[in-house]
């Protein structure tokens, strides 16, 4: 079953955005093969303020299949991708299905805690930027559940940059 996988950037100090949604603070370390990265996907999900951020991504022209969960957002104006209302297990259910490789679930910390809350992903894998930005948009906005991981993967580059890959292995007690 393909796994849903959040991937994400995230400052040295827990955020993923500046306090302006920048994100020019990013490396993009020529050690890491973003091409062989995106060929493990081919279904994105986005939140709608990260789809109006990144847009479609070029995803569509890939082949990827982009779900999108907003609810302000009219489908007819977006018919290159879909838009999903709201988290569900049934949505969830419903994307895996059609997915033949990893998900991406991209971007937004406010997805991520749904997702996550509802015990619908399956790695959190972030790549720590070696950058303080002293605040922005958290990595997990609160109120969240404490989660217990497991780590499965590090590798550090010559850049500062660190990857880590932890399987999420459940609600804390």
């Amino acid at each position: 079953m393909p796994r849903i996988r959040y991937q994400v950037a995230v400052s040295l100090d827990g955020y993923i955005a500046g306090p302006k949604g920048e994100a020019g603070w990013i490396i993009m370390d020529p050690d890491i093969d973003f091409g062989a990265l995106f060929a493990q996907f081919d279904t994105f999900i986005m939140g709608r303020r990260t789809f109006e951020t990144a847009g479609a991504m070029s995803t569509s022209a890939s082949g990827a299949k982009t779900f999108v969960f907003s609810r302000s957002l009219v489908p007819e104006n977006h018919p290159n991708v879909v838009i999903i209302s709201e988290v569900t297990p049934a949505a969830v259910a419903h994307i895996r299905a059609q997915a033949t490789k990893d998900i991406w679930l991209f971007g937004g910390g406010v997805l991520f805690r749904s997702f996550l809350d509802a015990g619908l992903v399956d790695t959190v894998e972030v790549a720590i930027i070696p950058v303080l930005l002293g605040g922005g948009v958290p990595l997990l906005p609160h109120p969240a559940q404490q989660t217990r991981l497991a780590l499965r993967s590090h590798r550090a580059y010559k850049s500062g940059v660190v990857s880590l890959e932890y399987a999420v292995s459940g609600l804390a007690a």
